[in-house]
């Protein structure tokens, strides 16, 4: 017997709950293809987010699922990855190129924010994504030597427009490309916001599901100039879980929301210290900061992300953690928050661009 499929027939799948994101399934893939016959259920899902190495986790999840909240027998269940483009702010097209531009920022410097962007990019595309890099810390760019392409200069094929670096698997851009490593960038806020829009808008970006930004720390000119003139899907705020970095995390994650800019979730970097020599784990920074941000803000915690020298070494070498030891628990650990951030960037199918309103900068009288 077979029974007619439609709409109503994928409901009790999507309240399948997937562990490896702790989402229902309905909010971060869909449901295509079903078909239960004689009590047994065939689908195609097609996930929002890149996770090749959790398909087994999800497979599981959702055959389970089917015999406990529906009472069938899972059949042939199909996995498939479909990355959709996000809506920007209001009257802001998206770059050509890239269906999602995501923010990766903090209050402040220090909290390792460069690195986890590093390695929350090369965790997306080991997973299936095609993923750039955009360096916008125009007086501190750091991605050119985190992922072995210092020293080299983009190339151009029509005298106007940059073509990215590669390395890794990712397209990367970077005011570190183009200036000379010593050189410091001597510039007031226009020309630095300037830098950026060329940077991201001027690149030939290629097929990207991911253009990751590693923002530099703070709320000033590059965080307005982002808001107000590139396309942007979300953000994700980096903080470690001491009570001066949490401090500051909360003014940029208000400073996103302020101006109608979703933010996806908080990663507490540097959670625990790992000894190098016994493994000991410590959490020297404190406990629980990153929890009472995501608990203020109603926001998920995308992740909590070791503090161990082999991290440092490995962004100084110019291959960070997810390329350097792909199977080791600290790239496990990456491309957890990296599934997290992609299934945060599906389920968030609002389209805020008519909240976003204009930013005034007024003199104080």
């Amino acid at each position: 017997m077979t029974v007619s499929t439609d709409s109503d027939q994928a409901k009790p799948l999507n309240s399948i709950e997937l562990s490896v994101v702790r989402r229902p399934l309905g909010e971060v893939a869909k449901v295509r293809d079903l078909k239960i016959v004689d009590g047994i259920v065939d689908a195609t899902v097609a996930l929002g987010f890149p996770c090749k190495r959790a398909h087994a986790s999800i497979l599981a999840d959702i055959s389970d699922g089917i015999r406990e909240t529906i009472g069938l027998e899972p059949g042939k269940i199909t996995l498939t990855t479909r990355i959709a483009r996000h809506g920007v702010q209001r009257n802001l097209q998206p770059i050509p190129g890239v269906k999602n531009l995501i923010a990766v920022a903090s209050g402040k410097g220090g909290v390792g924010k460069s690195t986890v962007a590093a390695n929350i990019a090369l965790a997306l595309s080991a997973e299936g994504a095609t993923v750039g890099v955009l360096d916008a810390d125009i007086y501190g760019p750091s991605q050119p030597h985190m992922l072995g392409v210092a020293g080299k200069v983009p190339d151009t094929r029509d005298g106007k427009t940059m073509l990215p670096l590669r390395a890794h698997g990712l397209q990367i851009m970077s005011m570190g490309a183009l200036i000379e490593a010593d050189q410091p960038m001597v510039w007031r806020g226009p020309m630095v916001t300037s830098a950026l829009n060329q940077l991201a808008t001027q690149t030939n970006w290629e097929g990207l599901d991911y253009l990751i930004v590693d923002m530099p720390p703070g709320t000033g000119d590059i965080q307005l100039t982002l808001a107000q003139q590139i396309p942007v899907s979300g953000s994700v705020i980096v903080t470690t879980p001491q009570d001066i970095a949490t401090l500051d995390a909360r003014k940029g994650l208000a400073m996103f929301r302020k101006v109608s800019i979703p933010v996806f979730g908080v990663i507490e970097n540097m959670a625990t210290h790992i000894c190098s020599n016994c493994g000991h784990q410590d959490a020297i920074f404190g406990v629980g900061g990153a929890y009472k941000i995501a608990e203020d803000f109603d926001v998920l915690l995308l992740g909590q992300l070791p503090l161990d020298a082999k991290i440092r070494e490995q962004t100084d070498s110019g291959k960070p953690t997810v390329v350097a030891e792909p199977d080791s628990p600290i790239a496990q650990a990456y491309r957890e928050a990296a599934w997290n951030i992609g299934a945060a960037q599906a389920a968030e199918r609002v389209d805020h661009s008519a909240k976003f309103g204009s930013i005034a900068v007024e003199e104080a009288k």
